[in-house]
């Protein structure tokens, strides 16, 4: 088996660290990078957390690039601290993590791998698609070259989580959602349609802390800060959706969801801001992941990351 070559792209709060490992345990896939952008965070907090959690696997020589501070046309100055925590890892405990940055951007970064690798790469993105916009201005070329993209992002037919309309990733920056979405890329959209669908139970995290030693125990107290933030959103929910990782899930496994091929646009003004809207008649430019077999997932995904 050959295995699938990635770059992923990070805000890393919980769910992204979650992605992360998945990823790095999965023999199917070869994480070629990390790229990291604002988000749930600062850039430099998502890139500080995507080595410490690189540290914790064993893993510091994944590179990591430093990309977007700031969305293409907005400015963002409040992080979601109350979702991920004060430092976006949840309640667990960290210290400066030894592992350097790449000194190149992470837009560059990506266009080189991609121009070195042509049609052997996937993309997987679960933070807001500036570092990509960014790479498609830099080198619209790349769309033609690339294997996949997946994204974590978007409410196709389901509702938004920062708005009726629009889901938190592409409600960042939704300038970079549109020029992504346009780009003509291979592009598979793992939105709120099927991320909702996926829970991570509480007892589970409570066995890595019991039974993973060092690194099931930074893992929970990362997860069980996030599960609480479900659970005041969710009372009696019991657990926390898995966002990210269902990207990653996708790349491993297609048939863990179903996707339906469809046109749509990203709304980049008006009460809308923000939503994935389908256009129905429209030449399809996009995959829409709209179902999950949820408890094979779940059970796959649990039987890799820690």
């Amino acid at each position: 088996m050959t295995a699938t070559p990635i770059i992923l792209d990070v805000d890393t709060g919980v769910d992204d660290a979650l992605a992360i490992a998945y990823a790095i345990r999965s023999p199917e896939i070869e994480v070629l990078g990390l790229t990291t952008t604002f988000g749930n965070i600062t850039v430099e907090e998502a890139a500080r957390n995507s080595l410490i959690v690189l540290e914790k696997l064993g893993r510091s020589n994944v590179p990591v690039a430093k990309g977007a501070d700031q969305p293409l046309k907005r400015t963002k100055t409040e992080y979601p601290r109350h979702i991920h925590g004060e430092h976006g890892l949840g309640g667990a405990a960290w210290s400066e993590p030894a592992g350097r940055l790449l000194s190149e951007h992470a837009a560059d970064f990506i266009v080189r791998q991609i121009r070195s690798r042509p049609n052997e790469l996937t993309l997987v993105f679960v933070g807001p698609l500036t570092n990509l916009a960014l790479a498609v201005r830099k080198d619209p070329g790349i769309a033609a070259l690339v294997n996949r993209v997946v994204i974590m992002g978007g409410a196709v037919r389901a509702p938004g989580n920062v708005s009726p309309y629009a889901e938190a990733n592409i409600y960042s920056d939704p300038e970079a959602a549109d020029i992504v979405f346009r780009a003509g890329f291979p592009l598979t959209v793992v939105g709120l349609d099927v991320t909702m669908k996926t829970l991570l139970p509480r007892t589970q995290v409570r066995h890595w802390r019991e039974q993973s030693g060092e690194l099931g125990r930074f893992f929970a107290d990362m997860t069980e800060f996030y599960i609480d933030f479900y659970e005041e959103g969710y009372p009696g929910i019991g657990g926390c959706a898995l966002h990210d990782p269902l990207a990653i899930g996708v790349v491993i496994d297609p048939s863990f969801v179903a996707e339906e091929r469809m046109h749509v646009k990203v709304v980049t003004e008006g009460e809308e801001l923000a939503r994935t809207a389908e256009v129905p008649g429209e030449e399809p430019n996009v995959g829409v992941c709209v179902s999950v077999q949820s408890e094979r997932f779940l059970e796959h995904f649990t039987s890799r990351v820690i």
